[in-house]
This record gives structure tokens, sequence and C-alpha cells, in this order.
């Protein structure tokens, strides 16, 4: 069968193309395009190095579902009990010192995150803020999932420049269209995993 340019066509290939770009909520961009992170420095998006894993190398069941952090590449994979697979650009911590690795859990679901910033954010940052209430300029975003680990979270964010980059002060943060799908799928008990 041929497709009217007159090369062969691949239904194997298309059927395959086809089937990524409806199973992945990740937004397409310009790998190459570069954004302002401050005034003194330009970094890159990191879409390029987002790559499907594999959840049985990380955990030994779905039972209530997935999630796993990769911080160098940016990007948060999510697997449903059923095994169906979401990925998504992230934020990540801006330095290693505020990075944290290893496992942790989903202990709370919060539909309309309040922030107050942690002390050591009041101390990098005494200007901020001691709170902002729930709402679409909430640094939260739209929804939160909290951690068991104190003070961290994956949550959406009102700044979109901040994904796919190191930018948070600890936490994992999303698009909040994306965050609100991830909350709607995730429960209490969600492993987690950053590596």
């Amino acid at each position: 069968m041929t497709h009217s340019a007159g090369r062969p066509f691949d239904r194997r290939a298309f059927l395959a193309g086809g089937a990524a770009l409806i199973g992945t909520p990740l937004l397409a961009q310009d790998d190459s395009t570069e954004i302002e992170r401050d005034v003194t420095s330009i970094v890159r998006r990191n879409v390029s190095s987002f790559r499907t894993l594999a959840w049985q190398d990380y955990f030994s069941n779905l039972n209530k579902g997935a999630i796993l952090v990769d911080i160098s590449s940016r990007a948060l994979h999510y697997w449903r009990q059923d095994g169906t697979y979401f990925l998504y650009p992230s934020s990540v911590p801006l330095t290693e010192d505020l990075t944290r690795r290893g496992r942790t859990s989903v202990t709370l679901k919060d539909p309309n995150p309040d922030w107050r910033p942690t002390p050591s954010m009041k101390i990098r940052n005494p200007e901020w803020p001691d709170y902002v209430g729930p709402g679409p300029d909430n640094p939260l975003g739209t929804r939160a999932l909290h951690l068991s680990w104190t003070y961290y979270r994956i949550h959406g964010t009102h700044d979109t420049r901040k994904i796919g980059r190191r930018s948070s002060n600890g936490c994992i943060g999303l698009y909040n269209e994306h965050i609100e799908q991830l909350y709607e799928m995730a429960v209490v008990g969600t492993q987690v995993l950053l590596i």
C-alpha cells in the first residue's frame, strides 16, 4: 500500500506513532528553545532527554500505582495499577543540597493547596510572603500530593517557566493541567521513587 506521496505506507509505524502521541500528555516543545532563568543566565529545557522507562526496573508491583521522578531528565513517570503509563515534564530542585532521592509515598491529596515557605526558604528569601492562600497564583498551583517526607510535595505551579528546569526549593512541580490529571489517578499510598 502506498500513500499519496508515492512512498510505502508503514502501518505499524503509523499506529505506534499515533499511540505514542495519544498516550503521552507530554507537551510538544522545541528542545532547542532557550528559556530565561533569571537576568544572569540562560538554560535549556530538557525535553530531548525524556525517555520511556519500565516500571519493573524500579518497583516490585503496581499496587496503588507508582510514580518515578527522574531528577536528571526532569520528568515524572506514572503507572496506574493497570499498567497504563503517563510521562510529564517537571521542575526539579534547584541544587543538589535541596534534592532528596529515595522511596516515599503519597500521604495526602490536597485539592486546594495553600503555601507557606519553609524556615530555610524564609532565610534564603526573607522578602517572600509568610502565606499565600489557595488559588491560581499559589506557588503550589491547583493541586498537591504530599509525600511522607516533611515539606516535600508533587504539585502544580503558577509559573510555567519552571517546568523542565532545575527551579524548585525541593518539590517536584508540574503544569497545573498535569497535576490535576495525576491528582485524579494517584491515591494515598501511591509509591514514589525519586532517582
